[in-house]
C-alpha cells in the first residue's frame, strides 16, 4: 500500500489540479455544458493516450533521442516556470474567445488542455520516476486515479469555482501559479544536481 500512496501523491501535485482548473476555465469560457463536457473527454482520452505510451515506452523513446530524465526535468521545469511567471503577470493571455467550429474546439480539447495542462512535463517525469522507483502496477493504479479526479475535477469544478465567485477564481489560479514556479524552480534544480 506504501508504494501506491507513495506514486499517487508526487502525480497528484504534478498534474497540479488545482492550478490547472482556472486556467480551464479560462479557456472554455462562454462554451456550452455539453461542449465544454466533450472538451473533457477529448482531454481526458488525450493525457491517457500519451500516459500510457510514457509509461511503457518512455525508456526507449528517451534512449533513442538521446536525452535522460535529468534533462526532462530541467526542460520541463523551464516550460512550466514561463507558464507560471505569464500567468501571474499576464494571465488573460490564455483566455481565448469561444468559438462555435468543432475544429477549433477539438483542438482546444487536445491542446493545450489534453497536453500540456493535464499531462505536462512534470507528469510525464513522474510518471516515468514513478515506473522506475515504484513498477508498473502502482504507477498504473496511480495514474488512473489522478485521470479520474481531473476528469471529475474538470466536469464539476467549474460549477463550484462560479459559485465561489470570479474573484476567489482569480486568486486560487494566481497563488496556484506561485506554487507551480516553486516547483518549476525545484526541478530545474534536481535536474542539474542529477546531471552533475
Amino acid at each position: 500500500m506504501t508504494a501506491y500512496i507513495e506514486s499517487f501523491l508526487p502525480l497528484f501535485v504534478a498534474m497540479n489540479l488545482p492550478g490547472v482548473l482556472p486556467i480551464f476555465m479560462g479557456l472554455t469560457d462562454g462554451m456550452s455544458k455539453q461542449a465544454r463536457r466533450k472538451l473533457v473527454f477529448q482531454a481526458s482520452s488525450t493525457a491517457f493516450a500519451v500516459a500510457m505510451l510514457i509509461l511503457f515506452a518512455g525508456d526507449v523513446i528517451f534512449q533513442t533521442m538521446g536525452i535522460t530524465v535529468n534533462d526532462l526535468r530541467v526542460g520541463g521545469g523551464l516550460i512550466l516556470l514561463v507558464l507560471s511567471i505569464t500567468d501571474l503577470i499576464f494571465s488573460d493571455f490564455r483566455q481565448r474567445a469561444p468559438d462555435d467550429d468543432e475544429d477549433v474546439e477539438t483542438s482546444i480539447g487536445i491542446v493545450p488542455i489534453g497536453i500540456p495542462l493535464t499531462m505536462g512535463p512534470a507528469a510525464i517525469t513522474t510518471i516515468l520516476v514513478s515506473q522506475q522507483s515504484f513498477g508498473y502496477l502502482p504507477t498504473s493504479v496511480s495514474l488512473f486515479t489522478n485521470l479520474a479526479l481531473i476528469t471529475i475535477g474538470f466536469l464539476y469544478g467549474p460549477g463550484l469555482l462560479e459559485k465561489l465567485g470570479a474573484s476567489t477564481a482569480k486568486a486560487v489560479a494566481k497563488v496556484t501559479s506561485l506554487f507551480l514556479a516553486a516547483i518549476a524552480v525545484a526541478m530545474i534544480r534536481t535536474g542539474i544536481l542529477g546531471m552533475i
